[in-house]
């Protein structure tokens, strides 16, 4: 069994692809903790820290969109290395900035949404090239895959980061995220594909999106989807991230909230390896139903915030993660024409990301208003809202997994 869960790693385009977004999510990994003490060496102020990290958030938002367009027209591994090379050059100047004290506020805010433009510009591309790695029959496997290698990344990368900017400063921690880019550009150059880019059009980049925005219309269980997950994306990132710290602060502690969050990236890990042997005929449906749990932290925050229950949900929340994330990835890349797929997915990052920062502004007013018990169940209720709203679609209720009969158990979900 566990042959079979890596076969896609028997491909060689795949494993360089794998190579390249792995070294990504370590440098990203490491570059926010370099770059937030960066800032505050230099200013000593959060506004001037939270300046700098909007800068780049909202100029990736607004290049996401162009980014899925310009996957469908060009070579997608061609535009992830430009990309990767781009943001090395990025990070290398900031990483020289600091080193040699002459970094501004204002400069650090200009390259980071540099960087985010460039990031926004492959995003789309690294997730819409997997069917050109991987034959159909593989691919839940290779996005488990790439899923678990993400997370393992992520979990190297914080202690990296933390162990940099104390040992030799937040500069030489934001020029090894520089060197990953690096490190990807060459990976992803090593991919070989033949008919790699999508077919020409003469409509123009606003005509191509226009296109990718009829396409994402009329597939409903992809707008409904997005549309629940925007509402769950809210209500997550504004209940862990925001309100979460603080309940912590006073039941826990900051040490065992730690442990939580780390349960939760342990949990993801386990859910990668879970997915990847899932053999469903309703694929989506699976993902969906599993998404209700990823409302359990944040309910036992407001309800009863003891530490070994948050340890469980945050571990439950982990795996239910990994199980949407790889059924999404997986339908996605199923049931969406190549030529316009990385469009649509631009569309669906586009959803999710909106989502993040108004979840971060309402939760607080919310949490002064009803109390932080409350606020908290009262997101966890609603992203159950969100998941009975997407299972109340027939189309994602009874949208077909599409592998071969013999890959396929006999019971379906």
């Amino acid at each position: 069994m566990m042959r079979e869960s890596l076969a896609p790693l028997r491909l060689p385009a795949y494993r360089a692809w794998l190579a390249g977004r792995s070294a990504n999510a370590l440098g990203n990994a490491v570059a926010p903790i370099a770059l937030a003490f960066a800032v505050l060496d230099i200013s000593g102020s959060a506004t001037d820290l939270g300046l700098v990290v909007a800068a780049r958030t909202v100029v990736n938002v607004l290049f996401l969109l162009f980014g899925g367009a310009l996957a469908d027209r060009l070579p997608k591994h061609l535009l992830m290395v430009g990309s990767s090379v781009a943001a090395f050059a990025s990070q290398a100047l900031v990483a020289a900035l600091v080193l040699t004290g002459t970094a501004s506020i204002g400069v650090l805010a200009l390259l980071g949404g540099i960087n985010g433009m460039v990031s926004a510009l492959a995003m789309p591309a690294s997730s819409a090239i997997v069917p050109q790695l991987v034959p159909a029959d593989l691919r839940q496997r290779a996005n488990a895959l790439g899923r678990l290698f993400l997370n393992g990344a992520a979990v190297l990368g914080a202690p990296l980061g933390g162990i940099l900017v104390a040992t030799v400063g937040p500069g030489w921690g934001i020029a090894v995220d520089a060197g990953t880019f690096l490190l990807a550009a060459v990976s992803f150059g090593l991919i070989r594909l033949t008919g790699a880019a999508g077919p020409t059009s003469r409509a123009g980049i606003l005509g191509d999106l226009r296109t990718g925005w009829s396409e994402f219309r009329s597939r409903t269980w992809l707008w409904v989807v997005v549309a629940g997950f925007c509402l769950i994306n809210a209500s997550l990132v504004g209940g862990m991230s925001v309100l979460g710290p603080v309940v912590a602060d006073g039941t826990i502690g900051r040490r065992a909230w730690g442990f939580v969050l780390a349960a939760e990236t342990a949990g993801m890990i386990a859910g990668a390896l879970i997915a990847m042997r899932l053999r469903v005929r309703r694929l989506l449906r699976l993902g969906v139903v599993c998404a209700a749990f990823i409302a359990t932290p944040v309910f036992v925050l407001g309800a009863r915030p003891h530490f070994a229950l948050l340890v469980v949900a945050g571990f439950v929340a982990g795996v239910t993660i990994e199980q949407f994330a790889v059924a999404w990835e997986t339908t996605m890349q199923e049931h969406v024409p190549g030529d316009v797929l990385a469009r649509l997915y631009s569309y669906d990052m586009v959803g999710s990301f909106l989502a993040v920062p108004l979840g971060q502004l309402a939760v607080g007013p919310l949490a002064e208003r009803f109390g932080l018990g409350p606020a908290l169940t009262g997101l966890s209720a609603l992203m159950l809202v969100a998941v009975a709203g997407m299972l109340a679609s027939r189309d994602v209720r009874h949208l077909e997994h599409r592998l071969p009969e013999s890959r396929m158990e006999e019971s379906p979900a």
